[in-house]
């Protein structure tokens, strides 16, 4: 049986430019680039000409481009470093929304409950999107930090995050975004944007799993997480691994090169599969935003459905997807991004992430769009 796979959201195959870029530095290239010698200073020299790709790209200075292990730990990285350093001047209270990703939500309540942290989550609207003027109305003297994704994981809306960081920028309160989904499709301008931090992880634009990074605005107050060494300006300890960073700096050359033929491609797709789906299935809702979305994400809700069920029923028809985030599949409690919508109980279990990727064809499109509708239908019916 062929299979299709619908998950590029989740994880994505290492693009074979990027393998080939990383290869030299498993074997022949293989030093440490802390060591003085001439194996250490040509891993060095690949390390900060990825420092310098990285920072081309997203419009920033090679120093403020900090190399983690992937999105998460850069998320960690970015509101514990900022909160413990602001904490020292009397700031205590953090923003956040309540649709972001576990790496920035779970550590945000991590550090009220155990650091005696204040966290707000901001309000959203159906689709998901935070208004620039509740951040502003929300932002006080004392808070430390404020993070709000730029594209969702799950339902796939876009924030308006250049807004949202000049309002952060007036007030001079440091702006972390979590763009792991969106430096993988949408144009990323940190300056622009008013960006203070920003996470990103390899894998989800066509690079290996287990690299990230973390921009940090230069002047950001900051504490390390990780302690060790000097790497990364002190701010993560480790010797660096240079075939995945390599790896890091060319997939996102690459996704942002040809993110706009991208989306011109995959958009039409996207809108095919959208409209098939709530045209042909009762019951059926798009969640996030309809236009605001990330190019290649198409997700739903199903009333009276079980959607870890539905999953098992498409993925033995040959099809993978996903009910929402990654790490929340398989777990039986609706996703808080979803009841963060206001979506009850019997719609929000009911949850399905349809994403698409490069090796996707209007041939796979229209054998997904034939097999849902019965799918979901069975399905319904035995979640009852």
């Amino acid at each position: 049986m062929d299979r299709i796979y619908f998950d590029y959201a989740a994880t994505t195959p290492v693009d074979d430019r990027v393998l080939a870029a990383m290869m030299p530095y498993f074997r022949d290239a293989f030093g440490n680039p802390s060591s003085v010698h001439l194996f250490g200073q040509r891993a060095e020299d690949a390390l900060e000409a990825a420092r310098r790709s990285v920072a081309e790209q997203i419009h920033a200075r090679p120093e403020e481009i900090i190399f983690t292990s992937c999105g998460t730990e850069s998320d960690n990285l970015a509101l514990r470093g900022v909160a413990w350093e602001r904490r020292k001047s009397g700031c205590r209270h953090i923003l956040i929304s309540p649709v972001e990703h576990h790496a920035v939500l779970h550590t945000a309540h991590q550090l009220a409950e155990l650091n005696d942290f204040e966290v707000d989550e901001l309000p959203v609207d159906e689709f998901g999107r935070v208004d620039p003027s509740d951040v502003a109305a929300s932002i006080r003297p004392d808070t430390a930090l404020v993070s709000v994704i730029y594209a969702n994981n799950e339902i796939g809306t876009i924030n308006p995050v250049a807004e949202i960081g000049a309002v952060c920028r007036e007030r001079g309160v440091p702006f972390h975004t979590d763009a792991v989904q969106a430096a993988a499709h949408l144009p990323v301008d940190v300056e622009a944007g008013s960006i203070d931090l920003m996470s990103i992880g390899a894998h989800k634009f066509y690079g290996p799993k287990g690299v990230g990074a973390l921009y940090v605005r230069r002047g950001t107050p900051i504490l390390p997480v990780q302690t060790g060494g000097k790497q990364e300006n002190g701010l993560r300890a480790g010797t660096q691994n240079i075939p995945y960073i390599v790896g890091l700096a060319e997939a996102l050359r690459l996704a942002q090169e040809e993110a706009a033929a991208w989306s011109e491609r995959i958009v039409p797709l996207r809108d095919h599969l959208i409209g098939a789906v709530l045209e042909e299935i009762p019951r059926a809702r798009l969640t996030g935003h309809p236009t605001q979305r990330l190019p290649n994400h198409a997700s739903f809700v199903f009333e009276g459905v079980d959607g870890n069920m539905l999953l098992q029923m498409l993925d033995a028809a040959g099809f993978a997807c996903s009910s929402g985030s990654a790490c929340k599949t398989g777990n039986p409690q609706p996703s808080e991004v979803l009841t963060a919508l206001g979506l009850s109980r019997s719609w929000a279990l009911g949850s399905l992430r349809v994403t698409l990727g490069r090796s996707t064809t209007p041939e796979h499109i229209e054998a997904f769009v034939r097999a849902l509708p019965k799918i979901v239908q069975r399905a319904r019916a035995l979640s009852y």
